[in-house]
């Protein structure tokens, strides 16, 4: 009998293009099913597309997304990017919610996606890279979620 361990990491290098955060989406889907952390598929996805949609918006060159169970029911998804800046609320600041657009209350289009990684991801974090021994510059985001007996803890955090 083969034993599968909890621990394992895939990187996927992502180029510069508007289609990379599906791209992501289905990687993750197919990655996370794959290790049968089902629980965590739709929300492990919501977040790793924030994250890649982000790095293509703000990054000025390639970006690469990890995914990677710290434990059977832990996940974490991790966007390296070159631009170094931090943005909230992985840098501390938290995120208020959007101001609708119009009278029947309709969110805007940009501007929300880290309010959404603030909202599902159980923890967050982020640090600078700076040419350490892989050579990377910029930053990298991530996001962990969690589940336990077979439910996604990782569903609309407090953040009022």
């Amino acid at each position: 009998m083969q034993t599968v361990s909890p621990h394992w990491a895939y990187t996927l290098q992502l180029p510069p293009d508007p289609r990379a955060p599906g791209v992501a989406r289905r990687t993750v889907r197919n990655v996370v099913e794959a290790h049968r952390m089902n629980e965590l598929t739709d929300t492990a996805e919501l977040l790793a597309s924030e994250l890649v949609t982000n790095a293509y918006r703000h990054a000025p060159g390639p970006y690469a997304l990890r995914i990677r169970a710290l434990e059977p029911h832990r996940l974490r998804v991790g966007v390296w990017d070159s631009n170094p800046e931090i943005p909230p609320p992985f840098n501390g600041d938290l995120l208020t919610p959007p101001a609708p657009t119009s009278a029947a209350g309709a969110l805007p289009e940009r501007g929300r996606g880290l309010w959404l990684v603030q909202l599902y991801a159980d923890d967050w974090g982020a640090y600078r890279m700076g040419g350490e021994p892989s050579g990377h510059r910029g930053k990298l985001l991530w996001v962990e979620c969690v589940s336990k007996g077979g439910e996604a803890e990782c569903q609309w955090r407090d953040v009022a």
